[in-house]
């Protein structure tokens, strides 16, 4: 039986690029709730600069994830996380989330990773990732990446509010650098005691 791998994605898998886009508009409308809409050739972009992780089982593609960066790099997200669902429910969401998480913390060493989630599972999965739950004015300010929440029908409700509350969560997880810092700082502590 022939397992399921997961990837950092490259130019071996653009063709993918359309799949996952319909994967992502599908799940959207399932939910009800916004997944921002991405191109294909954006997709095949994020392929290109490292920026993707993608999990296949043979040639079928069972999900995917992408890395963006915001603020010139002082905040790192990872966005479009989706699972076919034939493969949901086996724990794949958590291990694709996993490997972009750590891949963006490596890549971006000095850059907080946010996101934000309508998806009771996406929040468990971040909070057991270090992430926690935040005002939106903790998250990167960058319009750009606002402006990315426009394909979602809940929009309105986060212009209404001046970008301060939306119906997704903000979450928050310190840079792989500030972690390294906070542990640091707490063996010292117990040292000296």
């Amino acid at each position: 039986m022939e397992k399921i791998t997961i990837e950092i994605a490259d130019e071996r898998h653009y063709q993918y690029a359309q799949a996952v886009c319909d994967l992502i508009a599908e799940s959207a409308k399932q939910r009800g709730t916004g997944i921002a809409k991405r191109k294909p050739e954006y997709l095949i972009e994020k392929m290109e600069t490292n920026k993707a992780i993608i999990a296949l089982k043979g040639e079928v593609l069972a999900g995917f994830c992408y890395i963006e960066t915001w603020g010139h790099g002082e905040y790192v997200a990872n966005s479009g996380l989706i699972v076919n669902p034939i493969f949901r429910k086996q724990g794949l969401a958590r291990s694709i989330k996993k490997v972009a998480f750590d891949h963006a913390r490596n890549k971006y060493p000095d850059a907080r990773v946010f996101g934000i989630t309508t998806s009771g599972t996406v929040m468990e999965i971040n909070s057991e990732l270090g992430y926690r739950p935040v005002p939106f004015s903790k998250l990167t300010q960058d319009d750009a990446f606002w402006k990315g929440c426009q394909s979602c029908p809940n929009y309105d409700i986060l212009q209404r509010n001046d970008r301060s509350k939306c119906l997704c969560t903000g979450m928050l997880a310190p840079s792989k650098n500030e972690e390294t810092a906070m542990k640091l700082d707490l063996s010292n502590r117990i040292i000296k005691k």
